[in-house]
């Protein structure tokens, strides 16, 4: 696995166009440059890794958006040493931007050929999350709970009540809902019931798979 002066340059120009999208934390812009996004990425679409754009990956997903993968993570607001639950491994990316920051990460892949060919890779390129699991996003992982932030990398057609459960106070739920147009919403846990929601956008995302799919 090479990462070249090319690859790196590419990145760069990557993180300041993000820079100039709105992104303003330098701690995700700083992650976002250091992961080799192409290793994710077959060796043929070298031209479209650094390019602000999802990309199409196996079992018909895609590898999101540099930019929204740079603006959930802006909107976890978390920190080195934070536990956060990814829900949609997918190809590894947003795992590996999030350990890059420091933090402990639990992710959950409905796809088992993705979940296999992360499993496998992720560790191989010195990516080590807590814990990588087969199984349903929507249930999250009540045995590891709570977490101070939950990632959801799918377009969710409904807020899971079981991820809302698995939140610290404080914690914050990053989900963008809807069925073929999604709002990026933020759930904080300001209580045991009570939680304060913001919207922050118009998103498209593959859907978000169950055990109902």
């Amino acid at each position: 696995m090479k990462d070249t002066f090319t690859h790196k340059g590419m990145r760069k120009k990557l993180v300041d166009s993000l820079r100039k999208k709105g992104i303003t934390n330098e701690n995700v812009l700083e992650a976002i440059n250091r992961v080799p996004r192409h290793w994710f990425m077959d060796s043929g679409f070298l031209d479209h890794a650094y390019v602000d754009k999802a990309f199409p990956i196996a079992a018909d997903q895609t590898i999101s958006q540099p930019y929204t993968v740079a603006r959930q993570t802006e909107l976890l607001e978390v920190v080195s040493g934070d536990k956060v639950l990814e829900i949609g491994t997918g190809s590894g990316y947003q795992c590996a931007v999030l350990l890059e920051m420091g933090v402990q990460v639990y992710t959950i892949e409905r796809q088992n050929e993705l979940f296999k060919k992360a499993s496998l890779f992720l560790p191989k390129i010195g990516y080590r999350p807590k814990k990588m699991v087969f199984g349903d996003g929507y249930k999250g992982l009540p045995e590891f709970a709570p977490f101070d932030g939950i990632v959801v990398t799918a377009g969710a057609p409904f807020v899971p009540k079981p991820l809302l459960a698995q939140l610290k106070i404080g914690g914050r739920l990053v989900i963008p809902v809807g069925e073929e147009l999604q709002i990026m919403t933020v759930f904080t846990r300001k209580s045991e019931k009570e939680f304060e929601k913001t919207e922050h956008g118009e998103y498209r995302f593959v859907p978000l798979l169950g055990d109902k799919n």
